[in-house]
């Protein structure tokens, strides 16, 4: 399977884990638990085969794709959080020089997701703010609720009493 292939595949896998059953279907244990396996094995296989990619972009995709198959499993036989810091390192360089895009929001969200830097997400509302809204695309759509969703819903950072 080529690296595209492999990162689209995660990422589809990934989103489809984290909206199961967000558009009213009902979620059964057998799907939830092979889907979670699913996308659990689909991260660990990327993130072993150090693939970074050739270019920028390819890098991006690579740590988007393990960003939101790390986010989206609840499978941890305690790397995870090892593995997350070491994607986020490879992310910060690459938000350097990658070019504003739908890839930089996309990546720009998932690292809004991990640690809650306001920076980031100034500049991913930068980014939001130099597109057309009349003309977006359906993918530009789905990223701006993406993002909203995430600087809506810290969940991991807000307390419970």
């Amino acid at each position: 399977m080529s690296l595209k292939a492999e990162t689209a595949a995660l990422q589809r896998a990934a989103h489809e884990l984290m909206y199961l059953g967000s558009d009213g279907t009902p979620v059964y244990s057998n799907d939830l638990s092979r889907l979670n396996s699913e996308v659990y094995q689909l991260t660990t296989a990327l993130y072993d085969s150090c693939i970074q990619g050739g270019t920028v972009d390819e890098q991006a995709e690579v740590c988007l794709a393990l960003l939101m198959g790390y986010n989206a499993s609840f499978i941890d036989h305690g790397e995870k959080r090892e593995h997350v810091q070491e994607i986020l390192n490879r992310c910060w360089n690459l938000l350097d020089v990658l070019s504003p895009s739908l890839l930089k929001l996309r990546l720009l969200t998932a690292c809004y997701g991990e640690v809650y830097d306001e920076p980031l997400a100034e500049e991913a509302r930068g980014i939001i703010s130099s597109w057309d809204f009349a003309s977006l695309t359906p993918e530009q759509q789905e990223a701006i609720a993406e993002f909203q969703n995430v600087v809506d819903n810290p969940y991991p950072w807000e307390e419970v009493e």
